[in-house]
């Protein structure tokens, strides 16, 4: 994508939030009225109940509902929790009920006062799960009658109804004079990304250290090769590495986060905080760095924790360090030639 030499925005008032990131400043949502970028979901998107949305709210429920669409409506139930724009739970399961509490399960802590997204409609039997814990908003794509009344109890509680995904478009980051604009990298597609892995893992073999595997970018470094339960973990744990800040690390077991290590100043911390997180659930999880490990005390801090798969870009000129580590510890490790950068 070329970005245009000059760009006209027309922005309009869409509401007046309760207030800015912080109580003492004023804060609002404009959308644009531009040629070409009209509408979101937020403008089709209906409030059932709660205090008037903040800044912050508006912020976390775009980061969770982002997320909670990446894993899509066909296939499996999905669930995830944000706290300050990042994945502090997320899970997928054969209903939306299960998936609510394991996702819930990965940090509760955390999810005291976060922004949970689903990606199936409620009911009240949901709802009671759900207002048994102290949540901002919740945003699904359909609530029925009697799981209102048992929110609606929740006089805090914010309750969206989303109807459409976001799309994506140019991102805009205010610096002094002017904006920072780049084009929207689109959360990976779940469902995708596990059958290219699932066909990168069929189709390769070695020849000495060398992967052939046609023209799939990502690549097996190591002499193990993921198993066929490790291949969904990957595909999971990247998906929510690219929806949490750098520097990230997410572990992840049985299509549930487990530890999610974000915003770290570096990747050796980041691992660290994950291990923390998962609190001795990592034996056998699967690893997502959203970028490349440096040195190799980052992967061997989710070894540590009880890693056996990691998926990161590469391109650290010190990969085969790194990959001599991952051998070393038998772990199978992917490099996906693309980085997941969030700031």
């Amino acid at each position: 994508m070329e970005l245009p030499e000059s760009i006209s925005l027309q922005l309009e008032k869409a509401e007046d939030l309760r207030y800015g990131e912080n109580p003492h400043q004023q804060g609002a949502r404009y959308r644009f009225v531009s040629a070409g970028q009209e509408g979101s979901w937020w403008d089709s998107a209906r409030q059932h109940g709660g205090k008037q949305l903040s800044y912050l709210n508006l912020n976390d429920s775009e980061a969770a509902w982002r997320l909670a669409c990446a894993f899509g409506s066909e296939g499996q139930s999905a669930a995830v929790v944000v706290k300050h724009a990042n994945p502090c739970g997320a899970a997928l399961a054969g209903d939306i009920a299960t998936a609510w509490e394991r996702a819930h399960a990965c940090d509760p802590a955390s999810a005291f006062g976060g922004v949970a997204a689903l990606n199936r409609p409620v009911d009240a039997g949901l709802a009671e799960r759900i207002t048994a814990n102290f949540l901002e908003v919740l945003i699904a794509p359909g609530y029925d009658d009697a799981a209102l009344d048992v929110l609606e109890r929740k006089q805090n509680l914010r309750v969206l109804e989303a109807d459409q995904s976001p799309a994506a478009s140019l991102h805009f980051r205010s610096i002094d004079g002017g904006l920072l604009a780049q084009e929207v990298a689109p959360l990976p597609d779940f469902s995708g990304l596990c059958r290219e892995l699932e066909l990168l893992v069929a189709s390769v073999r070695h020849v000495g250290s060398d992967s052939v595997h046609g023209s799939n970018p990502m690549e097996i470094v190591t002499g193990r090769h993921p198993a066929p339960e490790e291949i969904q973990d990957l595909a999971f744990a990247w998906t929510l590495a690219a929806a949490t800040q750098s520097n990230a690390i997410v572990f992840a077991k049985d299509l549930q986060a487990i530890g999610v290590g974000a915003g770290q100043q570096n990747r050796r911390d980041a691992a660290m905080l994950a291990a923390y997180k998962a609190g001795g659930r990592a034996k056998d999880a699967s690893c997502a760095s959203d970028a490349f490990f440096p040195f190799r005390d980052g992967l061997d801090q989710a070894a540590d924790a009880g890693c056996t798969a990691v998926i990161q870009p590469g391109g650290s000129i010190r990969d085969e360090e790194v990959i001599a580590a991952a051998n070393e510890r038998n772990i199978a490790m992917i490099f996906t030639r693309e980085r997941r950068f969030l700031h």
